[in-house]
């Protein structure tokens, strides 16, 4: 692209039309996003469960004063709570008296494999009590609230774990807000200070170079001019002999122009004197400015790595939860798949009886159409014989009849 047609770049264009800090700021103010809101919505999660978490102790110590916030549900989540956690330290203190302990380098307990496993147990009772705890606590945001207010109560450690949480939580929604252009910007920004703060420096240490050839050229012609005067002194002596007058007239006009190089090399020296100030007033500035870049730039790194750190924390909780899900479902899938065995063999059953009532039904049905049958020839047969029956006495009356009249024919003849 040739020189005259490229644009210039965006904190040149920053620097002319207003502040230059406005580039450190991000571009937007809100989250436009699914993904960047999850995350924020997250980190409020984990800071608001956290506060929680760290008033649970002493919402346990004043649990009567809190009983008509809390509600009769929270109120037997928490004494329960109280009751496993005191289990739990006296399960630990026994267990320390009868030789478990804990290593140092890797946090892992040393004892026999039922007192890990009794341990164990009271842990994941605690924790699940813990969970339950912060479940009700969502479902009732009046409650929460007025536990948060009791944050005076909090563990100063608590304090600075949710301080950094909060501070991260800053960190994070200012990486969310600022899109990569804006990133590339504020780089070029720092970069654009650093190389003036090489200008000007590189600038004061010419403008030191040539104070101080100044000065050398001034105390060079001072000594000069007083080797002048002392010989003209020394010429005068030689001279006073002769004209009083004429000495007189030499030193005053030495002196005369003594005082005017003087006041030259002064107004000279002052203004000289007033650029270093003005440019150290300059270098302070840009010091200051820098230590501000420098200090703002050390703070993010350090999010970033409280950043990464709780996000590894967070996977190995995950997982846990995620294993101890896993264990769960498994157990349920194991005993439905036992049951499952067992109903098999109960409908394989109840398939053969059913089987053998199908069977008897069908020779019951068979037998009973069959019968039908039969009766059915035999209504037939009945009825066939039945009409042979009636045309035989028909035809025989009739015969009887024919033989009557047969009879009457022959008598009257």
């Amino acid at each position: 692209i040739p020189r005259n047609q490229r644009s210039p770049p965006p904190s040149q264009s920053l620097l002319r039309t207003g502040d230059p800090l406005k580039l450190l700021d991000p571009g937007r103010s809100k989250l436009t996003t699914v993904e960047t809101k999850r995350i924020v919505s997250v980190l409020d999660e984990a800071i608001f469960k956290v506060e929680l978490i760290s008033l649970i102790s002493h919402i346990t110590e004043f649990l009567d004063d809190l009983s008509t916030i809390l509600g009769s549900e929270l109120m037997g989540t928490l004494k329960e709570h109280e009751r496993l956690s005191n289990n739990m330290e006296a399960l630990l203190t026994q267990l320390q008296r009868e030789g478990l302990k804990q290593e140092d380098g890797r946090g892992d307990l040393v004892g026999t494999e039922e007192q890990i496993r009794h341990l164990q147990l009271h842990q994941q009772a605690v924790k699940s009590s813990i969970r339950n705890i912060l479940r009700l606590f969502q479902a009732d945001p009046l409650a929460s609230q007025a536990v948060r207010d009791e944050a005076y109560a909090r563990d100063l450690s608590f304090e600075i774990f949710i301080k950094g949480l909060s501070e991260f939580r800053g960190f994070l929604l200012e990486k969310l807000l600022t899109s990569p252009l804006e990133e590339q910007e504020k780089v070029q920004f720092m970069e654009e200070i650093s190389l003036r703060d090489k200008k000007n420096t590189e600038t004061i240490a010419a403008l030191e170079a040539e104070l101080a050839t100044a000065i050398q050229s001034r105390d060079n012609e001072i000594m000069k001019m007083n080797a002048a005067i002392r010989d003209l002194k020394s010429h005068l002596l030689h001279l006073e002999k002769s004209s009083e007058s004429h000495i007189q007239r030499t030193k005053q006009e030495a002196e005369k122009l003594q005082k005017g190089e003087l006041r030259i090399s002064q107004a000279k020296c002052a203004k000289i004197q007033q650029d270093i100030h003005q440019l150290r007033a300059q270098l302070n500035v840009l010091i200051i400015d820098n230590r501000d870049s420098e200090l703002a730039l050390r703070k993010k790194k350090y999010k970033v790595e409280m950043e990464i750190e709780n996000w590894i924390q967070k996977y190995d909780a995950d997982m846990g939860e995620k294993q101890t899900e896993f264990e769960e479902v498994d157990a349920v899938y194991t005993e439905e798949k036992a049951q499952l065995a067992e109903l098999k063999e109960k409908y394989a059953v109840l398939e053969q009886e059913y089987s053998q009532i199908k069977e008897e039904r069908k020779r019951s049905q068979e037998k009973k159409e069959r019968a039908e049958r039969e009766l059915a020839i035999m209504v037939r047969a009945a009825t066939h014989i039945q009409a042979f029956w009636k045309g035989y006495l028909v035809r025989s009356l009739l015969k009887s009849k024919r033989k009557k009249k047969g009879k009457g024919k022959k008598s009257k003849k």
